[in-house]
């Protein structure tokens, strides 16, 4: 059981005013939404009382109430067990994402920009600000497709959550036990926030990004949460929020994933913590921004019920739904790289044998992965790589000279990607059906429905240490990512977070 923490009073006075060229300094650009009708019904919210559909001023009270009591709020112990595994996941995304060309980028924009000495700035040799160690850990997190993802709000939620709950959490010295219901919050309230707006039909219908919403709540309530803001100061925060939220479908452009990786981890996680700073500085602002005139539903979607921001809350911990990536590449090739493997299992599968590998997805997903110019999200390429090598590492994943080789371009040129409107109807479920023509004629066949991550169908403990192992040792060496590990997985004895900072940096 995770042992409940008094640190609030340090917090507070260890927490400093800021000052007002600061604050200006941290406001972010707000950009309006448009309103987006379509119509959705959610369950009741029972874990607040009898009432069907709350008003959505009492949404709010009963939200930002309970978000203010989540600081000292003892998790179960398979939450706090699940919420660690995050934790090191992110961290092991970040650490690995400072060699990539996004990854690259950011910690070149934050050595530049500088600010205050604050907060750690992972994989590097420098500190600076909570807000712009946020923003370059955000980035990291998301610098290719290794860390989490959500699917019932289809988003990303640990590339800003855990970036926002560390930076603030290092900015008021919060307790290991205080991080990690910092984070549990996060994953609660962003992931609840597209769910409510109507998830994958949401983003698909509107040109709304699920995967910019999501994590930007999710990471001011983690914020939040570090600040130990109260009942009325959250009100105010998720005003900022609301303004602050944003983010269009047109990062699936992007062909490099330097912007998309701005757009899930980078500018959720600053934009999350400026509008936790700025409410914990004294900064008031409008006192329910999920009702009356010009509200954040009426903005987005206006036949959405706002009872979902707070359906299950305390009873349905949303990093217990939230999946851990097996393999380092896009969430729509997770499945058709299980079913390979299974197949391989079955039948030795030698590349020089395989006529033909057929691979069925949801229509939206196909599209995603399509014949792509980045390696870890073009299926045909990761499929041939799976043939080649038996597996996919994350070296495998990364290596864009291999687009060009000759041996693998013979390999994907058998690879063919089918849409399925089927399989559409299934999502949020990512289902693969691969199927194998061999050259004496055979067919094989899988289907995978509950990919290995999932939490149908989990990792355990060690092979998410494993894949952090490979993530974390070739950049911070192995005595380093020993130790890192070993802390994350006993954070109840951290006193100050602080303590994580020399296992993150480079030496």
């Amino acid at each position: 059981m995770e042992r409940a923490g008094s640190d609030d009073t340090k917090e507070l006075r260890t927490s400093q005013s800021l000052t007002r060229r600061g604050l200006f300094e941290m406001a972010g650009l707000a950009m309006a939404a448009v309103a987006f009708p379509r119509e959705m019904t959610l369950a009741r919210a029972s874990s607040f009382g009898p009432r069907a559909v709350p008003e959505a001023r009492s949404v709010m009270e009963r939200l930002s109430v309970y978000m203010s009591e989540a600081s000292s709020r003892v998790l179960p112990d398979e939450v706090v067990e699940k919420t660690k595994q995050h934790v090191l996941d992110t961290l092991a995304a970040m650490i690995s994402g400072s060699e990539l060309p996004p990854g690259r980028t950011a910690l070149q924009f934050a050595r530049a920009y500088g600010g205050r000495e604050v907060a750690t700035v992972v994989a590097s040799n420098f500190l600076c600000g909570p807000i712009e160690a946020a923003l370059t850990n955000g980035v990291l997190s998301h610098a290719d497709e290794t860390d989490d993802s959500h699917s019932p709000s289809q988003s990303h939620p640990g590339c800003a959550v855990i970036p926002a709950a560390l930076a603030a959490g290092e900015r008021f010295g919060i307790s290991g036990p205080h991080f990690l219901r910092a984070v549990a919050l996060g994953y609660d309230i962003g992931p609840r926030f597209t769910m409510t707006l109507g998830g994958q039909r949401f983003e698909a219908e509107s040109h709304w990004s699920t995967h910019s919403i999501s994590p930007l709540f999710g990471a001011a309530a983690a914020a939040s949460c570090a600040a130990s803001l109260n009942a009325q100061q959250m009100r105010w925060m998720l005003g900022y929020t609301a303004h602050q939220s944003s983010g269009l479908g047109a990062w699936n452009r992007d062909t490099e994933h330097v912007q998309k990786a701005f757009h899930f981890g980078g500018m959720t996680a600053r934009n999350g913590v400026t509008s936790a700073l700025l409410a914990q500085a004294g900064w008031t602002g409008v006192d329910d921004i999920l009702s009356g005139k010009d509200n954040f539903f009426a903005a987005y979607n206006s036949h959405a019920d706002p009872a979902g921001l707070i359906d299950k809350l305390g009873e349905r911990y949303e990093v217990t739904r939230t999946n851990i990536k097996k393999w380092p590449v896009g969430s729509p090739i997770q499945a058709a790289l299980d079913a390979l493997e299974i197949l391989s299992k079955q039948r030795h599968l030698d590349a020089v044998q395989v006529q033909q590998v057929s691979v069925r997805l949801a229509t939206d997903e196909a599209a995603i992965v399509n014949n792509r110019e980045i390696p870890d999200i073009c299926l045909q390429h990761m499929v041939a790589v799976m043939l080649l090598d038996k597996t996919v590492t994350f070296a495998s994943a990364h290596d864009t000279k291999r687009l060009k080789d000759a041996a693998t371009l013979r390999e994907r040129a058998k690879v063919q990607l089918i849409p399925d409107p089927e399989l559409e109807r299934l999502m949020p479920l990512r289902v693969a059906i691969v199927e194998v023509t061999l050259s004496d004629g055979s067919h094989l066949s899988q289907r995978v429905d509950n990919v290995r991550g999932t939490p149908e169908n989990p990792m355990t403990r060690g092979e998410i240490i494993a894949k952090a192992s490979d993530l974390i040792t070739p950049i911070l060496g192995e005595a380093k990512c020993s130790s890192l590990i070993e802390k994350v997985f006993h954070l109840e004895s951290v006193s100050d977070i602080r303590e994580l900072r020399p296992l993150l940096q480079r030496s």
